[in-house]
């Protein structure tokens, strides 16, 4: 009789304990074209299931079968799942990472603290390292956003105990909630030359934003973080409750340059004139996009006269040179507009909007060439990530140049905006 060999390992079945195979002629590896009972020693036809194998078994061993197999016993130093998921205690350095990691998050991020509690923000977590254990909003909120807190506070106050000199630049604005916050930010050039500069506070300021109010605001920023000494220039905006909170507070006063290009320029569209012709710009550019026929026809035109494919532009009221954006791109879609205006499809349902005449098409290339030097200028202060009273001097100086050299005929606008 020929000796049954064992079934390979990839074999593993229960049905296996009771089969195995015969050893090809020559042994030249096992036969697996049919099983061998173990029991009764007959040949099952194997076809790489064990549906005939179990028949045999039910049919003629089914005491065997019955019979409890002696279980496989595991290696005591293989890694099992328990092993691995094992929860990291929290204050094991690996723990203490992560979370100073999800601390950086959100403060970077600016991320609510709810975000601890988004299901797909842990899933992300749980995948990265399944053994961390998420801190809760609480814990956040009480403990480790205001751990983080104290030791970067420390850390700015160190660096600006060693710069001889800082700047201020301050203002107030208002959440979405309508809640009203006052921000603090200081500029330095530290010791290797490179300009810094830190938001120290943005605190809700439920009193009234009288310049008595803001500059007790300020005094006490000033205190907090040993600015004092240093006798800073702060930097705001136009208001006239911040030029009283700097006097009040002692403190050397510079009005922001971009916002007084804001100020002069929002008052020469405020002009009559200017404001007429923005106003029926508007109604023009706020149909074609409201209306999807419009747009439909707009863009024929443009394919037909060969016209760049823009959208109109509809300015917004806080962003002055929006304004200069949307003349200048109706000007340049102008015959487009007229076209599409003229047409049959919008002619018809659409009698009360039409297109500008030649005087006016005339005063919008006089406006835009009159506001296109405040424009650079202020696109010009926008590129610079911190920009310096260094850059308002050459500026100032060339927006007077580039005034007085204009042949525009706009006169007023350029008295109005300077």
């Amino acid at each position: 009789m020929s000796k049954i060999l064992e079934a390979p390992l990839s074999l593993k079945a229960d049905v296996w304990t009771h089969f195995g195979f015969k050893a090809k002629e020559g042994n030249q590896g096992i036969d697996k074209t049919n099983a061998i009972c173990k029991h009764c020693q007959a040949s099952i036809r194997y076809t790489g299931n064990t549906t005939n194998l179990r028949s045999h078994l039910q049919r003629h061993h089914a005491d065997k079968l019955a019979s409890p197999q002696p279980k496989k016993t595991r290696d005591p130093t293989q890694t099992t799942l328990d092993n691995t998921t094992s929860k990291l205690p929290s204050n094991s350095v690996r723990a203490q990472k992560i979370t100073e990691s999800v601390v950086h998050y959100i403060c970077k991020g600016l991320c609510p603290y709810s975000v601890v509690e988004n299901t797909g923000f842990r899933f992300m977590i749980n995948t990265l390292d399944p053994r961390y254990v998420i801190p809760t909003r609480s814990y956040m909120t009480d403990k480790a956003v205001p751990r983080i807190y104290d030791k970067v506070k420390d850390d700015v106050k160190s660096a600006l105990s060693s710069a001889p000199q800082v700047a201020l630049t301050c203002d107030g604005w208002t959440s979405r909630a309508t809640e009203a916050f006052v921000t603090i930010t200081c500029h330095y050039v530290d010791e290797e030359w490179e300009l810094m500069s830190h938001v120290l506070q943005t605190r809700a300021m439920h009193e009234s934003h009288t310049g008595s109010n803001i500059a007790e605001l300020l005094k006490a920023a000033l205190e907090e973080w040993d600015l004092v000494s240093k006798d800073p220039a702060i930097v705001t905006d136009n208001a006239a409750n911040m030029s009283v909170a700097a006097e009040l507070a002692g403190m050397l006063h510079f009005r922001c340059f971009a916002h007084t290009l804001n100020l002069a320029s929002q008052r020469a569209l405020k002009l009559p004139a200017v404001a007429r012709l923005l106003g029926r710009v508007r109604q023009i550019s706020t149909f074609f996009k409201r209306s999807t026929t419009a747009s439909h026809v707009l863009r024929q035109k443009q394919k037909l006269l060969e016209l760049p494919e823009h959208k109109l532009i509809t300015d917004v009221v806080t962003r002055w040179n929006s304004a200069h954006d949307m003349l200048e791109r109706f000007l340049e879609q102008q015959p487009a507009v007229s076209a599409a205006l003229l047409s049959n499809e919008l002619r018809k349902t659409e009698k009360e909007v039409c297109t500008l005449c030649e005087s006016d098409v005339t005063s919008a290339e006089e406006i835009v060439d009159a506001m296109k030097p405040m424009k650079i200028t202020t696109l010009v202060m926008s590129k610079e990530s911190s920009p310096t009273l260094s850059a308002v001097a050459p500026l100032h100086a060339q927006l007077i140049q580039d005034f007085q050299e204009s042949s525009c005929t706009l006169g007023k606008l350029n008295v109005d905006l300077w």
